[in-house]
Parts: C-alpha cells; structure tokens; sequence
C-alpha cells in the first residue's frame, strides 16, 4: 500500500461513518510521512491531523486501527 492508498482510505472510510466532504477530510487528515523501514521497522508512517478537537480524535482512533492493519507502507 502507498500513502496515496492509505490516504485514500482513511478518507473513505471517515465520509462513510462521518459524512463531510472528501475535500473536508483531504485536508484535515494531511500528508502521510513514511520514515525508514531500518529506523521504523514495526511502522513506518504517520499523519498529523488539523482541524477541530472531534476531528482529531476520529481520525487518530482511525489511524490507530490502520496502523495495526498495515503497519507498513510503500513509496
């Protein structure tokens, strides 16, 4: 999986259960960083979420099952 996937994702999954706008969650979720496999072999992406406090929670409790799913990512 990439990071255009997982963003792809985790958006779909946020309009599903949340409603919005893809746009809306595009820009609140960010970029998904990718760290080295050799300095983070166990996960090596992330995000850092913006926006509204709820927002925030939603996306972190997400990121936080996804990371379990596919802890890591390609380029």
């Amino acid at each position: 999986m990439t990071c255009d996937m997982m963003t792809d994702l985790i958006v779909a999954r946020l309009l599903r259960d949340h409603g919005k706008s893809k746009h809306h969650w595009r820009k609140v979720i960010g970029p998904i960083r990718l760290y080295s496999r050799e300095t983070h072999p166990h996960c090596n992406w992330t995000a850092t979420p913006t926006g509204s406090l709820r927002d925030i929670a939603l996306i972190e409790s997400l990121l936080d099952d996804l990371r379990f799913l596919h802890p890591l990512l390609g380029a």
